[in-house]
């Protein structure tokens, strides 16, 4: 693992590499896939988790399904960038395939939970935090119920805990209008290249 760790910092990237974080359910994939929708030459890493596949999901899109003895093996053989166990399932962030895409100049967007995040930051300094969060916690609460999902005071209480680590973040959008979320997120992203591409003309 240690030899991988110094991997990431001394490639000589091309891409970007933004990372959207926040509470579950907040709206960061309905961001994530606008922009990508109309920014074709960016993609989505796609994560693997342990989780089932939800009727509308499909696998090597949404996620890559596997079971937890797989995973178990993965994280063994150091494929993971950064991996988390989330409301019991584990996730992770193919290495690779992440640092293949960004030496190729892809900008990639990964849609992780909050510690998975700042564990990028710290295996891949380049990388671009964004949190998304709710206009309220009431509100967020209200979407969860309305998605149907279970256990809904203790998805809360690792809300107030992923809010507590917002500053972490170097930007921030908040969800509330769907419009206005979407073009403060685009305008981070803009920003981060048009920052970039000045730095490599100077």
């Amino acid at each position: 693992m240690g030899d991988r760790l110094e991997v990431i910092d001394k490639l000589d990237n091309k891409g970007h590499l933004f990372v959207v974080s926040g509470p579950s359910g907040v709206g960061k994939t309905t961001l994530i896939e606008r922009f990508l929708k109309e920014n074709s030459s960016s993609r989505f890493s796609v994560s693997y988790t342990t989780r089932h596949q939800r009727a509308n999901e499909v696998n090597g899109q949404d996620y890559y399904f596997v079971d937890k003895e797989d995973f178990e093996r993965m994280i063994g053989e150091g494929y993971f960038l950064e991996w988390e166990k989330v409301h019991g399932q584990l996730y992770g962030t193919p290495q690779k395939e992440v640092l293949h895409a960004l030496h190729q100049g892809i900008d990639l967007f990964l849609d992780v939970d909050v510690n998975g995040a700042l564990r990028v930051k710290e295996r891949y300094e380049n990388a671009y935090l964004i949190f998304v969060e709710p206009r309220s916690q009431t509100d967020l609460m209200k979407r969860l119920t309305l998605r149907g999902e279970k256990e809904i005071s203790l998805r809360m209480k690792r809300v107030k805990e992923e809010m507590e680590k917002k500053y972490l973040f170097q930007y921030s959008v908040i969800n509330d209008k769907l419009d206005k979320a979407y073009r403060d997120f685009t305008k981070i992203i803009e920003t981060v290249r048009r920052e970039c591409h000045g730095k490599n003309h100077r």
